[in-house]
């Protein structure tokens, strides 16, 4: 059973920074973060593949987040910038993507818990 944790969740101001890690027991996966604020639909946040050398973002977060993983500790990072109020959501690690769009999150096979992040104006 693969086991998928996530850390690095809190409060921060608006303009400020955190990172997320989220490790996955097992073998090496293409992974993603998702998001979901109250009342939304879970929304795809960016994806790195087995090896790091793909990765994509949304659209609203370019430019301010950057995934990475470290494939021998099996934790993958997102690296969060210029924190907006609208990023206030819980931050879903997900594994084993399984081909399609990276956006779906019917496509990944494991799920951690989550991580709240909270972003103050």
């Amino acid at each position: 059973q693969v086991q998928v944790v996530e850390s690095g969740g809190g409060l921060v101001q608006a303009g400020g920074s955190l990172r997320l890690s989220c490790t996955a027991s097992g073998l090496t996966f293409d992974m993603g973060w998702f998001r979901q604020a109250p009342g939304k639909e879970r929304e795809g946040v960016s994806y790195i593949n087995w090896s790091g050398s793909i990765t994509y973002y949304a659209d609203s977060v370019k430019g301010r987040f950057t995934i990475s993983r470290d494939s021998a500790k099996n934790t993958m990072y997102l690296q969060m910038n210029s924190l907006k109020p609208e990023d206030t959501a819980m931050y879903y690690c997900a594994a084993y993507f399984s081909g399609g769009s990276w956006l779906n999150p019917a496509l990944y096979k494991y799920w951690g818990q989550g991580t709240q992040v909270t972003v103050s104006s």
